[in-house]
């Protein structure tokens, strides 16, 4: 498996957050089954499930086409030595999306929402939907019920973020997809969860 980013919440001060990638779902399950049924997780299990009050805020998700991941060529893990806190924050907009309008949602975004983002100063970032192939790793539970449209974006500092976040919530193309949900394709408001990465991230 690739682990891609780990990540403390910004706001929520007792989550942790991380990404890890797999090349299909078969994969996922024999990594998975590795790793769990492995020495490693063996030895180390107790302790690591007593941090932990629950672990099934799970999102099985992939990019929406080509070039919506994660640009991670000549991409390189941190070394934890001597490193600084790492300041850029990668704010993570989840849109609830109506299951029947879910598949045209991606074309929406990038047609009417993305040019708003870019304007009020953002990247075009991951762009991410939910993968509907069945849980290959049941032992690990999933949020299956539900279809949603992930847009992670990179800021080099929380006051970027900050100021990106000003802008937008003042845009009125912004204010009124949120006050039509989204011309009728979220069911629910937009989440936001501002991620600070670790020291030993990938993505950093």
């Amino acid at each position: 498996m690739s682990v891609l980013g780990q990540f403390r919440d910004l706001d929520r001060p007792d989550d942790f957050v991380w990404l890890r990638g797999f090349s299909d779902m078969d994969s996922r399950r024999h990594s998975l089954a590795s790793f769990y049924d492995g020495p490693l997780w063996a030895a180390h299990r107790d302790e690591a499930n007593a941090t932990m009050e629950r672990f099934d805020d799970v999102l099985l998700l992939h990019p929406v086409g080509e070039d919506t991941g994660f640009a991670l060529a000549g991409v390189k893990r941190p070394f934890a030595s001597g490193q600084a806190e790492i300041g850029t924050v990668f704010a993570l907009y989840t849109f609830p999306l109506v299951p029947e309008r879910a598949d045209d949602f991606p074309a929406y975004f990038s047609h009417v929402i993305l040019p708003v983002l870019v304007e009020a100063g953002a990247p075009a970032g991951a762009r991410l939907e939910t993968e509907q192939s069945k849980n290959t790793f049941p032992r690990l539970p999933v949020r299956d019920k539900e279809r949603v449209f992930v847009w992670i974006g990179r800021f080099d500092s929380r006051a970027e973020h900050h100021r990106f976040a000003r802008r937008l919530h003042s845009a009125p193309g912004w204010q009124d997809a949120m006050a039509n949900a989204f011309e009728s394709f979220t069911n629910a408001p937009v989440s936001l969860c501002r991620l600070a990465p670790t020291a030993r991230s990938l993505l950093h």
